[in-house]
């Protein structure tokens, strides 16, 4: 699902492939293959009848290499970028996106549609080494029945959480190995600036919150909303996860709900942002070309969210009817500059995992 892939999208982009040697991708037996070779993370996901329609138009087979959640990838991505497992590599996210770049992973490729990308998802516009694919917004979700049940206000803002009634109620992920944990962190420092957001968090953690490694554990062992959490037993009616899983919580179930069983808390969100990227080295760079190309085509953009419950960037691109009910977008999510993540994402989670973990 989305929360998989995207946390794991996010530190995967890490590792896309390096820049250097483009030239010679080009050249040998591997220019003219086939077989087209997509990285990605664990939740890739597309429907068979829509990949089909592209093998079919383009002549291309696709093979998806899987890499594993994100720390894997990148790992595995930097350290094969001079002979890189694959053409495309897609889910890296903005959080993460300046290491991918200044490692060199991917090479220049404007594809075909980027004018269609919606501005706001625009970037490397100079060199255009990644093409924007799906957008979301991490944030807080709410188990409806416990704070109905505890005649309890669940909490709006980031400021809410800090609150004695919310003490012991909230899970996240480890901000240095998920990407949703990373997107809370840096949303909190876009609220409180970068001389609060440490009184924050040392406010957060005296009110009882809890920390795990991914989303996977934190939404569907520990948090008492979602489908696993309940049948896990998990005890924490707040959990970081996607304005998007609400949704998913409805077009799981059997029998399905008239009414999602999780809210969101729309002002705890940051917005994220998904590449995909033709990786240096390529060894079929036509065929990647092809497929960059067709992730940008309506059929893939709206083909996305019931997939990955991830929203399409491409203007005229429609969402199901079960994100408009149960998952909109968060109007005034917290955002930050690219530049701003690249200075000093590593410093904050390094100042992050000894304020909150130690």
């Amino acid at each position: 699902m989305h929360h998989t892939k995207t946390f794991v999208a996010a530190a995967v982009g890490l590792g896309l492939l390096t820049l250097s040697a483009c030239g010679s991708s080009d050249s040998g037996s591997g220019g003219d293959s086939k077989t087209v070779t997509l990285v990605s993370h664990d939740s890739w996901a597309v429907s068979t009848s829509v990949l089909k329609d592209f093998e079919k138009q383009s002549g291309y087979t696709v093979k998806v290499l899987k890499d594993g959640d994100a720390g894997q990838a990148v790992n595995k991505a930097i350290l094969t970028k001079d002979n890189p497992q694959g053409d495309v590599f897609f889910g890296v996210d903005n959080t993460l996106l300046s290491r991918a770049l200044d490692n060199g992973l991917f090479q220049s490729y404007d594809a075909k549609g980027s004018d269609l990308v919606k501005p706001e998802y625009r970037v490397d516009q100079t060199k255009h080494r990644v093409t924007p694919i799906d957008t979301g917004d991490i944030c807080v979700n709410y188990d409806k029945a416990y704070f109905s049940k505890h005649k309890l206000t669940p909490p709006t803002s980031f400021a809410d959480l800090v609150k004695p009634e919310y003490k012991n109620l909230l899970v996240t992920e480890n901000a240095a190995t998920s990407s949703p944990g990373l997107g809370f962190l840096l949303g909190s420092a876009a609220q409180f600036g970068d001389d609060g957001w440490q009184g924050y968090w040392k406010k957060l953690k005296a009110n009882g919150v809890k920390v795990v490694d991914g989303w996977e554990q934190a939404y569907d062992q520990e948090f008492s909303g979602s489908a696993g959490g309940r049948k896990a037993g998990g005890d924490r009616p707040l959990v970081v996860s996607y304005a998007s899983s609400p949704p998913a919580e409805v077009i799981y179930a059997d029998p399905k709900p008239t009414t999602a069983p999780t809210g969101v808390s729309y002002g705890t969100c940051f917005r994220q942002t998904e590449y995909a990227g033709l990786l240096s080295n390529a060894k079929n760079t036509k065929g990647g070309k092809a497929f960059l190309d067709f992730l940008l085509t309506k059929e893939f953009q709206q083909d996305m969210p019931l997939n990955m419950f991830v929203y399409p960037v491409i203007q005229g691109a429609q969402v199901p009817q079960e994100f408009v009910k149960y998952g909109r977008q968060a109007s005034d999510p917290e955002t930050m500059a690219p530049a701003k993540i690249a200075a000093d994402r590593d410093q904050w989670v390094k100042s992050w995992t000894s304020l909150v973990l130690k």
